[in-house]
């Protein structure tokens, strides 16, 4: 059996990867989306070839000699873009690491050297397989000699493979022949002109029957179409410089050595580490973890195993300033503590004997009155461990949220390459795989032990740099003046959760079922036959085959059945509806009455997870389940605000802030017209229809006004004239004028959200009043979607973020007044711009008076923060 060389395009495939694929950067800030695309074109290659020899050829930033030529022709390339071209380079590395041959050569371009490496190997009776994504390559195949070019579409790839038969078969040309196709047509993609007025059609018959450009010029008069013959007669010039520019060299003086080539385990302790600083975290999977050297610290670990040598390490961490600690531990129970005293001394205390749960936790909150505790999630501790406000504690995770808000997630491993001069430490994954703290204790998991010291060192050893890094970027006092004092009150939410009707729950879930039942049926009427609703390929087929509905879009897989067509279409057919309330019905159906029922605890209440480290603008989100999601816009949705409910004694009191984008950005931008607005306490969507339609105050049409409303908000978001136009059902060419007239209207909000954008571009992020910095690096893509997307960030996330931030200091002070001054009331719920307190029935009027005033005292602004405020016997009554 033959061996087999495997050639690969490299800056083919990168490409290939960088524009089928996301854009990814890492914490770095490095884009990486096309490394990561190449790598797994290249393990999925490898696993279906199977080669015994893999080479990668590159091209280099110096002149070829077909580069040249094309410039004498028509000037300079098309230059790669930045994201790109910051990439070749990384690849490269990567593949030394996993000690790839790779390839380039002064003069030569890729193909050349992929031609020539091809023809050598089938000399010597090799297979060979060539990986590229450039139609040119097709010129090589032979029987055997196969090109596989990779397709990249909505993040799918999929391989043509060609030997010279299939070329034939699909081109009606040999592959020699390709480059006289080329010729004829051109490849703008390749740099290579063609002749005018010649396409792949006229190009392939002539070839067909001629065999040859030089064949076909000599039967000039022969040749048809005359577009075509008139064009080869007057750029015969260029059809000969074309095929030039196509003709792969396959005979370049590259010196190879085999050897060098063979293919070699490529899951190298070098490639490992390369692929967690770039945060590959799916391919780290492929490596074994036994054989990869990884940077350990474990000669500075010990274990404390007992009470004597517990009590003497907490007596001595008593005198240290700062000490690292991690509490292993899950909702239920505590399994032990990962403590560090210095950078190279780390314990771990299991929970056994006479160090049970809760001493370890009676310990840390002594502890904590005197050290301050470096956690990297400071709210899990507060689950076991009763610290209070006044207590010493530094929360990593949050801290480098702060500094780099659009991360996902934040492990002690990326904490500690990214602030620990890039220091390599083993996952979670690593240390235990996918077992959670509980299954690691059951088994005795060496790997536990080993795991919450590295969290609790990596803790301690990240605060100092963290909180410089915080100071340098004026982000100390978001720090500890809002986002810290909320580990608090959020905990305090989750502690207390929010009561649920179990039985009315499922009441209304019943009535839900009895509805999607009629609905279901009156659909199946109305469709002629029975079918599966939920179905989007059925459901398309139904309505614009079967029932012939203009406006159904056909897509690969079947007609598009989304939502913002559906609704499009919606007022003229009975049966749209009927499908979109029995959707939305459904959702509430199995999010909300089936969801919520799963998730009552034995106390009958729910308690949500708040999350303050996802969001990029700063807002809190709601998890496990999702309250902050109750719908709103359908009757039947808000009438599930119903089943929560207040204790005994207690009542619902709900306050949300009104308008407090729109009044951010009047302070932000210092609009005079608008400021002066919301002093005189008008209409704002009233007042803007007036001055945008150029029609008296009090004539303003409901309709005006709600266009005007959708304008005023849509500001806020940066909102495209197509945004606009879709939400309005206007035209693109009406929306920009309604657009243009608000800026008109409100001239400085214009140069306000302008100055945005160019600081972004400038600085690379945009901060709220407050100073919260929100990076935009899609404001330097070369994509267009992107920056435009970028441009939106820049202009939305100031005054998006300034609300969140308002909103959290509400929140702090509402949970701390209410402290304070021994109310038995509590905030059980933040919904964005909604805070809804479980408020007992005698400190009513304390608690609306606490509301009236910190709310509206959470920020000055030049305009004053206005709060609706409702009281109800359930949430739905107050709301």
């Amino acid at each position: 059996m033959s061996e087999k060389i495997l050639l690969i395009d490299g800056h083919s495939i990168l490409n290939r990867a960088f524009y089928g694929l996301p854009d990814l950067t890492n914490s770095e800030g490095k884009h990486t989306g096309a490394v990561y695309g190449f790598l797994n074109i290249l393990f999925r290659i490898l696993e279906e070839e199977k080669p015994d020899y893999l080479t990668v050829a590159f091209d280099l930033h110096e002149p070829t000699f077909r580069h040249k030529m094309y410039e004498a022709y028509k000037g300079t390339r098309k230059p790669m873009p930045s994201e790109l071209r910051e990439q070749v380079p990384l690849i490269r590395e990567v593949l030394t690491s996993m000690g790839v041959k790779t390839v380039s050569m002064a003069g030569y371009e890729a193909d050349d050297l992929l031609g020539t490496l091809a023809f050598r190997s089938e000399k010597q009776g090799m297979d060979v397989t060539i990986l590229s994504g450039d139609r040119d390559l097709l010129q090589l195949a032979t029987d055997k000699i196969m090109i596989r070019l990779p397709k990249t579409s909505r993040g799918k790839t999929t391989i043509e493979n060609f030997h010279a038969e299939q070329v034939l078969e699909k081109y009606q040309v040999t592959p020699p022949q390709i480059i006289e196709l080329k010729a004829l047509m051109g490849d703008s993609a390749d740099n290579i002109p063609g002749i005018p007025g010649v396409g792949e059609k006229t190009a392939t018959k002539l070839i067909v029957q001629y065999g040859s450009i030089e064949n076909a010029h000599e039967h000039l008069e022969e040749v048809k179409p005359n577009k075509a013959k008139e064009s080869l007669r007057e750029h015969y010039d260029l059809a000969v410089l074309s095929k030039t520019l196509a003709t792969i060299n396959t005979d370049s003086p590259l010196e190879f050595a085999y050897e060098e080539a063979r293919l070699q385990d490529l899951y190298t302790p070098e490639a490992y580490e390369l692929c967690k600083r770039l945060e590959f975290k799916n391919l780290l999977s492929r490596f074994d973890a036994a054989s990869v050297s990884q940077q350990t610290m474990t000669d500075d670990f010990f274990t404390c195993e007992d009470l004597s040598g517990a009590e003497a390490l907490f007596q001595k961490a008593a005198a240290k300033p700062y000490v690292g600690v991690e509490l292993l531990c899950d909702r239920e129970d505590v399994y032990g503590v990962g403590i560090a005293l210095e950078e190279e001394e780390v314990y771990h205390i299991p929970a056994q004997g006479l160090m049970t749960g809760d001493y370890l936790c009676g310990k840390l909150k002594e502890l904590a009155d005197t050290t301050v505790l470096c956690c990297m999630d400071v709210k899990s501790v507060l689950k076991h461990v009763k610290l209070t406000e006044t207590s010493h504690v530094f929360d990593t995770g949050i801290g480098v949220y702060l500094l780099n808000p659009l991360k996902s997630s934040y492990t002690f491993d990326d904490v500690a390459k990214e602030y620990l001069d890039g220091k390599l430490l083993p996952t979670r994954e690593d240390l235990l795989g996918k077992d959670s703290i509980q299954k690691a204790w059951e088994k005795s998991s060496e790997g536990l032990g080993t795991y919450a010291c590295y969290v609790a060192y990596t803790a301690l050893a990240s605060r100092g740099p963290i909180e410089k890094a915080l100071h340098e970027t004026e982000m100390w006092k978001v720090y500890t003046e809002i986002e810290l004092p909320l580990v608090f009150t959020l905990n305090s939410m989750e502690e207390w959760g929010i009561r649920v009707k179990g039985e009315e729950l499922k009441s209304y879930g019943e009535k839900l079922s009895v509805r999607i039942q009629e609905l279901e049926k009156m659909i199946w009427e109305q469709a002629g036959e029975e079918f599966n609703i939920n179905s989007p390929k059925q459901l398309g087929v139904i309505l614009f085959e079967k029932m012939g509905i203009p406006g159904g879009k056909k897509t690969k897989t079947g007609y598009s059945t989304a939502a913002d067509i559906l609704e499009k279409l919606a007022p003229e057919h009975e049966i749209i509806k009927n499908i979109l309330e029995y959707r939305q019905l459904a959702k509430l159906k199995s999010t909300y009455a089936d969801g919520l029922s799963a998730v009552i605890e034995p106390d009958r209440r729910i308690h949500s997870t708040f999350n303050q480290t996802i969001t990029a603008t700063g807002r809190i989100s709601s998890t496990e389940p999702n309250l902050q999601n109750i719908p709103v816009r359908m009757e039947l949705g808000r009438l599930i605000r119903k089943v929560f409910v207040p204790e005994d004694g207690f009542v619902f009191l709900d306050a949300d802030y009104s308008q407090i984008e729109l009044r951010v950005l009047a302070h932000m931008s210092g609009d005079e017209k608008l400021i002066q607005a919301y002093r005189e306490a008008q209409d704002i969507h009233r007042l803007t229809a007036s001055q945008v339609f150029h029609v008296p105050f009090d004539e303003v049409t409901p309709l005006q006004r709600r266009n005007a409303k959708a304008v005023n908000f849509g500001i806020v978001y940066g909102i495209s004239s197509f945004g606009l136009s879709q939400d309005l059902s206007i035209t693109r060419k009406e929306a920009a004028a309604y657009i243009e007239k608000y800026f008109e209207t409100y001239p400085k909000i214009k140069g306000f959200l302008d100055e945005l954008v160019a600081t972004g571009k400038e600085k690379g992020y945009v901060s709220t009043m407050l100073g919260r910095r929100r990076p935009v690096p899609e404001l330097k893509s070369s994509n267009f979607m992107q920056r435009s997307f970028g441009e939106r960030v820049a202009m939305n996330s100031p005054i998006q973020g300034s609300a969140a931030d308002i909103i959290k200091i509400a929140m702090n002070r509402v949970y701390e007044r209410m402290k304070q001054e021994g109310l038995e009331s509590r905030l059980v719920l933040q919904v964005h711009d909604e805070l809804l307190i479980e408020t007992k029935k005698e400190e009513i009027e304390t608690v609306s008076k606490i509301l009236e005033e910190e709310m509206k005292g959470a920020a000055h602004l030049s305009v004053e923060l206005e709060i609706d405020m409702h009281e109800g016997e359930n949430w739905y009554e107050a709301k």
